[in-house]
């Protein structure tokens, strides 16, 4: 399927999802950036039956915090995408140890 067929498209009437445009405009990422981080599977957009995108709250979130995280800190998409899954790692874990500290 085209690429370009996949990031033009419009989202059902009552859908939560983004369209590839608006995550681009929303994010400040370029188009390129977005494709190749789909393909590493970093962020997972469902796909409608003619092959459009649609991204979840989640997606935006995470690619929110790469683009905020590469323009402070002037680094590569691969490298703030390690970053962020490293802070969720962290979140998890505080999340675990603050159920832990309720047990004892």
């Amino acid at each position: 399927m085209d690429i370009k067929k996949r990031t033009e498209a419009n989202p059902p009437s009552r859908s939560r999802r983004l369209l590839f445009a608006q995550i681009v405009e929303m994010t400040g990422l370029e188009e390129d950036t977005v494709l190749e981080l789909i393909s590493l599977e970093w962020v997972s957009p469902a796909t409608t039956g003619d092959g459009h995108y649609l991204f979840g709250t989640r997606d935006l979130y995470r690619l929110s915090k790469l683009s905020r995280l590469c323009r402070d800190l002037e680094i590569t998409a691969a490298g703030g995408s390690i970053i962020v899954d490293l802070l969720e790692r962290v979140e998890q874990l505080e999340a675990r140890v603050e159920e832990m500290r309720k047990l004892i």
